[in-house]
C-alpha cells in the first residue's frame, strides 16, 4: 500500500528568537540592542509575521495528510520521503538550503516577509497554501525544474546546491589548486546556476564586467569564476571564468593541506578536501521541482 502525501514544513529560527536565546529574555535583548542604537521592535515584528505565516500554512494542510516540521539547522539530519510535498516558509535562501536534500519532491515557496525578500523562489503567500497543497497532492500545478550544480570527488563524495558551490579554504586563507594544467592561488572558486545568478554569483559577474551570458535558471548551463586569482612565478590567472554546458565539467585538483566545498552557504555540511584530490563540478542530474 502506497503512503499518502506528507506535508513537510521547512522554516528557520528568526533573528528575534536568536536574540532572546543569546540574551535570555526579551527585555535583556531589547536593552542590548538599545545600547547599540537599535530597536528590538523591528526583529520582533518580523518574528510575529513569520509565526503567523507558519500557523496559516500548517492549518492549510489537508486533515488526512501526514505532516512534519523541520528547522534549517536540522535539514542535514532529516529524511525526506518520495511522497513528501515540501513547503518552505521563509526567504529565497531557505529554498536553496532545502533543495540539496531533495530528490524531485514538489516544493512550494511561501514568503514570510513580502517586500523584504526578492521572491525569486518564495513566490507564494500563506493564503494560497491550501490550493497549492491540494494541486501538488493531485499531481497538478505548473512547475519549474531548476538546474542544480554538483561537486563529485575522485573518491565518490558528492555535494549538491541550487545556487552555487564554493571551493576554497575554510577560513578564507589562500586556496591553492590546479584548474587544468594551471596552478592557482586565490580566494577560491565559485560555480553557480542561473538561480545563483540572482545572488552571490551575480555580484562576481558584475565585478568582471558582465561579459559572460547569465543562464536562465532552467537552462542546463553553469557559470564559474575564480575569486581574486593571484599571479606569481608559480601561479597563473588565465583560467579565471567560463561557461559550462550540461556535458562539461570543471576539474579542480587540490594543492593545499585542506580545502572545503560547500553549497548555498551551508558551511556545516561541506566536503573536506586534501592534497591531491580532484573535484569535478558541473550540472547535477537532480533538479529542484518548484511549484510556480
Amino acid at each position: 500500500m502506497s503512503l499518502g502525501p506528507r506535508a513537510v514544513l521547512v522554516h528557520r529560527t528568526t533573528e528575534y528568537e536568536e536574540l532572546v536565546a543569546r540574551h535570555g529574555t526579551h527585555g535583556q535583548a531589547a536593552y542590548f540592542l538599545a545600547t547599540h542604537g537599535r530597536d528590538i521592535a523591528e526583529p520582533a515584528e518580523r518574528h510575529r509575521r513569520a509565526v503567523r505565516v507558519l500557523a496559516e500554512v500548517a492549518a492549510a494542510v489537508p486533515l488526512a495528510w501526514r505532516r512534519a516540521r523541520v528547522e534549517r539547522a536540522d535539514l542535514d539530519r532529516f529524511l525526506f520521503g518520495p511522497e513528501d510535498i515540501v513547503v518552505v516558509a521563509g526567504g529565497d535562501g531557505l529554498v536553496a538550503n532545502t533543495a540539496k536534500y531533495l530528490t524531485g519532491q514538489p516544493v512550494i515557496g511561501v514568503d514570510t516577509d513580502p517586500g523584504r525578500n526578492p521572491g525569486v523562489l518564495v513566490r507564494h503567500r500563506s493564503a494560497d497554501a491550501a490550493g497549492l497543497l491540494t494541486a501538488a497532492g493531485a499531481g497538478h500545478g505548473t512547475y519549474a525544474d531548476l538546474t542544480m550544480v554538483e561537486a563529485v570527488t575522485d573518491d565518490a563524495q558528492r555535494l549538491l546546491a541550487l545556487n552555487e558551490i564554493y571551493l576554497g579554504h575554510s577560513s578564507h586563507q589562500t586556496a591553492r589548486y590546479r584548474i587544468g594544467g594551471e596552478a592557482q592561488a586565490s580566494s577560491g572558486v565559485l560555480v553557480g546556476t542561473g538561480t545563483g545568478a540572482t545572488g552571490w554569483l551575480r555580484s562576481v559577474w558584475q565585478e568582471r564586467g558582465g561579459t559572460l551570458p547569465l543562464p536562465d535558471p532552467r537552462l542546463r548551463h553553469l557559470l564559474w569564476f575564480v575569486r581574486e586569482a593571484w599571479p606569481s612565478p608559480t601561479t597563473g590567472t588565465t583560467a579565471s571564468a567560463g561557461l559550462l554546458t550540461e556535458s562539461e565539467r570543471l576539474s579542480v585538483t587540490v594543492e593545499s593541506e585542506r580545502l572545503v566545498a560547500f553549497g548555498d552557504g551551508m558551511e556545516a555540511d561541506a566536503l573536506d578536501l586534501t592534497w591531491g584530490q580532484t573535484v569535478h563540478l558541473g550540472c547535477a542530474p537532480t533538479t529542484l521541482r518548484l511549484l510556480t
